[in-house]
């Protein structure tokens, strides 16, 4: 079994698909290694490619916005996406990129063990719960996967350019939030 770290060095040399070809830094996740909130993306942007760290640009500001007015921290959750290196132009990963990506988020989620899952944006909901999934049918509910709930909801980045999905993008932070508080009292 990989730590965390290991398991992050392994991901900054990838070579399993060709998005290792254009990448600056591979984008593994950061946050607490205990969080109990973990919410997972698309991938990495422009700004999250030359950091080499998750949701730092506009989305990813809006995101630290939502996790602070719900009182928590960026550091107290942990934040990773769905491939590790930025598609050129900030396509949406394709399957087969994804496909060799999924690896490394099934261990992160191994070993950090989260208690409520935040799918960002439909491109984490096809990749975690299936190609069927639809974010503007499926966000705003709990779904049971295996030992964890998740909460689906809009990109931030899809907030940032139709205001209208910002209620929306909160309500089903503040689900995820409740979920949790019930999960912790039982």
């Amino acid at each position: 079994m990989y730590s965390l770290s290991e398991l992050e060095q392994l991901c900054s040399e990838c070579k399993k698909c060709r998005l290792c070809s254009t990448r600056k830094n591979a984008v593994f996740g950061e946050g607490s290694d205990r969080a109990d909130i973990m919410f997972i993306g698309e991938g990495p942007g422009e700004q999250e490619d030359l950091q080499g760290r998750p949701f730092v640009g506009k989305a990813g500001k809006l995101l630290d916005k939502g996790i602070e007015a719900l009182g928590l921290s960026r550091e107290s959750v942990y934040i990773a996406n769905i491939v590790k290196c930025r598609p050129p132009g900030n396509r949406v990963p394709e399957d087969d990129e994804a496909a060799s990506c999924i690896e490394y988020l099934r261990w992160q989620v191994k070993l950090i063990d989260p208690k409520v899952i935040v799918l960002l944006g439909s491109t984490a909901g096809r990749n975690i719960i299936g190609k069927d999934f639809r974010i503007t049918r499926q966000r705003g509910n709990v779904i049971e996967f295996g030992k964890f709930k998740i909460v689906p909801t809009y990109h931030p980045a899809a907030v940032l350019r139709d205001d209208t999905k910002k209620a929306d993008f909160w309500s089903d932070l503040k689900l995820a939030v409740k979920i949790y508080g019930q999960i912790k009292n039982c």
